[in-house]
C-alpha cells in the first residue's frame, strides 16, 4: 500500500492548478472544506489567498508543497508544457507518490497515454466535471472519475466538497463521460438556440414560450441556466462556445475507437465549427440563437 493510499483524505495536502471560471470557485470550495489549500495559476487570485490559499507562484513549488493536485486546465497540452524542466510540476515532486486528479475536458486517450509517460509513483485519476460556472459556485457538479478503484476512491473524497464525485470505470472512464455529456449539450444547446429564434421570428415571446415548455420534456439543466440568456440575446460568455468544438472531436475520436457512426455528431461539429468560422466562438454556448439568426439573414 502507497503513502497515499494509508492516508485519510483530510491529511493530504491538496493543491489546485488552474483557477478559471471553473477552478477558482471549486478551489474556493476545497479551502472551505479543508482549511488549507495550495494554489497555482497564471496570475495571483487575492479572494483565495486572503481567504487562507497559499500560492505557489510555480509548478515546481506547488508540486513540492502538495501529495495531491486538481488540475483545472483547457486541455492535456496546458498541463505537459509545465511538468518537465525545473520549474515543472515532476521537478517539485520528486520520487514521491503523488495523486494528479486531470480535471481537464481532454482525450481519454490523451490522458492514458500521459499516464503511462509519468514516473510510476505518480498515478492519475481522471475527473471531468459538469454543471457549468454555476455549479462549481454552487458546490453541484457531476464529477465523473475514471481509474484504480483506490485511486477514485480517494479522489472521490478529495472532490466531494465540489459536487457529487463517481466512479465510472478505469482511466479514461471519466473523459469518455464528458464527451457523452457535451454531445448532449450541444445537442440541446444548438435545438434552444434554434427553437428561440424561431418563436421570435413568429411573433411568440420566447420568455413565454420557455415558461411553458420548460415543465414538460423540453425542460432541462441547461434550459434553467440559460433561459434568461437566450431570451434576451445576451450571450457575454460563461462557458465559451469554441471549448465545444475541442470537446466534439473527442467524441468523434472515441466513436471512431468504438466503431459507433453516430448521425448528429457530425452535424453538431459541422456547427460548433461554424459558430467558430463566424468569429462567435468566445461567445457563451447561449450564442446558437444569433448565430441561427445569422445564418437566417445570409440565406
Amino acid at each position: 500500500m502507497s503513502h497515499l493510499e494509508d492516508e485519510t483524505s483530510a491529511a493530504v495536502r491538496l493543491g489546485v492548478w488552474g483557477l478559471g471560471a471553473m477552478g477558482e470557485p471549486m478551489a474556493q470550495h476545497l479551502l472551505g472544506a479543508r482549511g488549507a489549500l495550495t494554489v497555482h495559476a497564471r496570475r495571483e487570485r487575492p479572494r483565495l489567498t486572503e481567504a487562507g490559499a497559499t500560492w505557489a507562484p510555480t509548478a515546481r513549488e506547488l508540486g513540492a508543497a502538495t501529495d495531491a493536485v486538481l488540475v483545472m486546465l483547457p486541455d492535456l497540452p496546458q498541463l505537459e508544457e509545465h511538468l518537465d524542466g525545473p520549474d515543472g510540476l515532476l521537478a517539485g515532486i520528486g520520487e514521491r507518490d503523488f495523486l494528479l486528479l486531470i480535471g481537464s475536458t481532454s482525450s481519454p486517450v490523451g490522458v492514458r497515454e500521459l499516464a503511462h509517460r509519468l514516473p510510476s509513483g505518480i498515478r492519475v485519476v481522471d475527473c471531468p466535471v459538469s454543471g457549468g460556472e454555476d455549479g462549481a459556485k454552487a458546490g453541484r457538479l457531476s464529477i465523473m472519475l475514471g481509474g484504480s478503484p483506490d485511486d477514485t476512491e480517494l479522489a472521490a473524497a478529495l472532490l466531494a466538497p465540489c459536487g457529487t464525485p463517481v466512479r465510472l470505470g478505469p482511466l479514461g472512464a471519466g473523459e469518455v463521460a464528458k464527451a457523452c455529456n457535451q454531445m448532449v449539450v450541444a445537442a440541446t444547446i444548438l435545438a434552444l438556440g434554434e427553437a428561440t429564434e424561431l418563436a421570435a421570428r413568429s411573433d411568440v415571446d420566447p420568455a413565454a414560450l420557455w415558461s411553458l415548455l420548460g415543465g414538460g420534456y423540453a425542460g432541462s439543466n441547461l434550459l434553467e441556466s440559460r433561459r434568461e440568456k437566450l431570451v434576451t440575446g445576451d450571450d457575454s460568455p460563461s462557458g465559451v462556445a469554441a471549448y465545444m468544438v475541442k470537446d466534439l472531436r473527442f467524441a468523434a475520436d472515441i466513436a471512431d475507437a468504438t466503431d459507433t457512426r453516430p448521425a448528429l455528431l457530425p452535424a453538431l461539429r459541422a456547427s460548433f465549427d461554424e459558430i467558430v468560422e463566424r468569429g462567435l466562438g468566445e461567445r457563451d454556448i447561449a450564442v446558437t440563437r444569433r448565430f441561427t439568426a445569422e445564418r437566417s439573414a445570409s440565406e
